[in-house]
């Protein structure tokens, strides 16, 4: 059975979008875009100087048009931001367009994972764990809201999450 509409990973910085995108969009055979990545295209310049210019607001602005263009497309799987579900527009675009997959990460997850990044605006603060903490308790609820399958990533393989999404979505294809 082949997979044809879209799926939207959605999660906390961390959480593996990008990544288990990439493998997930392969599996089903569909393209994959990353939303961020594909922001950056278009502008010319990185997240991090579009926040640096325009701020957050600004940043969202262009992020809702980009999710509006990408949304529209037939048989991707899409990695949004980590904030991308923070406009409820957005959140009904994505919920009405496609499979919301929300990745969950522990705190612990995130910090390791983004030890290094030096490109997640909203992380360069001296206490990324509170940072990530504050996040956490804006936007989880907003995960949960608009999410169709719920997948914890932080104590397995990339690929056993991309098998138990591929599972869950072939089930509901039935």
């Amino acid at each position: 059975m082949i997979i044809t509409q879209n799926v939207f990973l959605i999660g906390p910085v961390g959480a593996g979008k990008s990544t288990i995108g990439r493998q997930l969009a392969s599996e089903l055979k569909l393209d994959f875009v990353d939303s961020d990545r594909e922001i950056e295209q278009r502008c010319g310049v990185d997240i991090d100087w579009i926040f640096d210019i325009e701020g957050e607001e600004g940043f969202r602005k262009r992020e809702q048009e980009v999710l509006g263009d990408l949304a529209t497309r037939q048989g991707i799987v899409l990695a949004t931001g980590g904030g991308a579900i923070i406009l409820p527009e957005n959140r009904t675009l994505l919920s009405s367009r496609g499979k919301v997959v929300y990745l969950q990460a522990s705190i612990e997850q995130q910090l390791e994972r983004t030890a290094k990044d030096k490109k997640r605006p909203l992380l360069q603060v001296d206490d990324k764990e509170a940072q990530l903490k504050k996040l956490m308790a804006e936007r989880e609820p907003l995960y949960q809201e608009i999410a169709d399958i719920t997948i914890e990533t932080s104590e397995t393989t990339v690929r056993n999450v991309v098998q138990k999404i591929t599972n869950l979505l072939m089930e509901e294809a039935v």
